[in-house]
């Protein structure tokens, strides 16, 4: 019976992505014929990804290690300031989504008052006066270095943000985390968080699409003009989380909108 059905979903997925299976195909033939598309379309992802998939990598990896060693006066500084100003501890941890979905935990220095808490949508978040000043520099994703240097983000790439997020994405839309996410990405470069998250999903799916080396200098360059022009839109607090759910959520009622008004339709013509 599960041979069965997993030979109907085959069906389906051949159907809908326009595959031709011969007439005569047995069960074990659509399987096998599934599992070689498969390989073939990973084989593919890779071929097209090309050398620089892995020289990304290195490169992360050596400008992670050159940055924190440069800019270890500033993280100095930082966490004393930080210990100044407020009580609790100096880097915040938090559970983001990476690539292929899985879960890590992302670094940062702590900008909110220790018992602020993040998951609670419905109260303002506590900002120090330390913090107000290191979100405004992005002093205070400086810790990610670390995250690079682990393998859970990359320089560039789609920001990683929270699980609340994810339940409310599209399948297409979930192809943003197909690579490591970044420190600064197109979406940021294009704006930081000016664009709404829909808007910011189709970026990061562009990035996905076509990165290469030449696209991630722009976007180097694209976010040091945002930071120096202080282009920072929203401040990326519960209140963008918030609208962006808000946003998420509308997307799949005009689906299912959509979706009922063709039916109709269809039962229509057919009752004609």
């Amino acid at each position: 019976m599960s041979n069965l059905n997993e030979a109907e979903d085959y069906k389906i997925l051949s159907f809908e992505t326009n595959v031709k299976l011969p007439e005569e195909t047995n069960e074990n033939d659509i399987i096998k014929f599934n599992e070689t598309q498969t390989i073939n379309e990973t084989t593919e992802t890779k071929h097209k990804l090309g050398a620089y998939h892995y020289f990304k990598r290195g490169l992360d990896i050596a400008i992670s290690s050159v940055a924190l060693v440069l800019l270890s006066p500033v993280f100095l500084a930082t966490s004393i300031a930080i210990k100044l100003d407020s009580k609790g501890p100096v880097i915040y941890k938090q559970q983001r989504i990476g690539k292929d979905g899985k879960l890590f935990e992302i670094y940062k220095f702590r900008s909110m008052a220790a018992d602020n808490d993040a998951s609670d949508l419905s109260t303002p978040d506590k900002h120090t006066k330390v913090g107000d000043f290191i979100r405004k520099t992005s002093i205070d994703e400086l810790p990610q270095l670390v995250n690079i240097l682990k393998g859970d983000m990359a320089i560039i790439g789609p920001r990683p943000w929270t699980p609340v997020y994810y339940q409310d994405m599209t399948e297409e839309q979930k192809h943003r985390y197909d690579v490591l996410p970044g420190i600064t990405g197109l979406a940021q470069a294009s704006g930081r968080n000016c664009t709404n998250v829909i808007d910011r999903i189709n970026y990061d799916l562009e990035y996905v699409e076509n990165y290469n080396l030449k696209s991630d200098i722009d976007i180097v360059f694209k976010t040091l003009k945002v930071l120096v022009c202080k282009e920072d839109g929203a401040d990326g607090g519960k209140d963008t989380v918030q609208n962006d759910l808000a946003l998420l959520r509308n997307q799949h009622l005009n689906l299912d909108n959509n979706v009922s008004l063709e039916n109709k339709t269809t039962n229509t013509y057919t009752e004609v």
